[in-house]
């Protein structure tokens, strides 16, 4: 008797692994350069589950891009997911995914970084506010002053 209840318990419990395993995903990264279309290795990929208010849940997971640029992770629950890409000499990449398919390929083209924007450096591209000349009225015009 005793063999048969933990037969049904281990079948249960089988069968619900088996169909939680049916709201799970793969997830497959590459990570490459925006400019020459290059793989990038080594880079941090770092996933965040994403509440329904559209809050970042608490933790997380990092994994690391291999020599081509790809990285792999399974067992990603279905809904909302936060992506952010870090690489050494590259902007940070970040974006939310919704993760309702088995397989999930995510590409990220990673932008070198632009200089920063500063007041005190000149700008020639700008107009100035300067200030426009003003005009001197005609002699024989009526806005002329009396």
């Amino acid at each position: 008797m005793k063999k048969i209840v933990i037969g049904f318990v281990t079948a249960v419990l089988l069968a619900s692994v088996v169909l939680a395993q049916d709201d799970m995903a793969v997830l497959n990264f590459i990570v490459i350069r925006d400019y020459s279309g290059k793989p990038i290795r080594n880079a941090s990929v770092v996933m965040h589950p994403v509440e329904k208010n559209g809050k970042q849940s608490k933790g997380g997971l990092q994994i690391k891009t291999d020599a081509d640029g790809k990285a792999s992770f399974d067992g990603v629950p279905y809904g909302k997911l936060r992506v952010q890409v870090l690489a050494t000499g590259f902007q940070t990449f970040g974006n939310d995914y919704a993760i309702d398919k088995p397989i999930v390929e995510i590409t990220v083209k990673m932008k070198r970084p632009v200089g920063q924007y500063s007041i005190y450096e000149e700008h020639p591209e700008e107009k100035k506010d300067e200030p426009e000349p003003q005009k001197q009225p005609d002699k024989d015009s009526k806005d002329k002053p009396q």
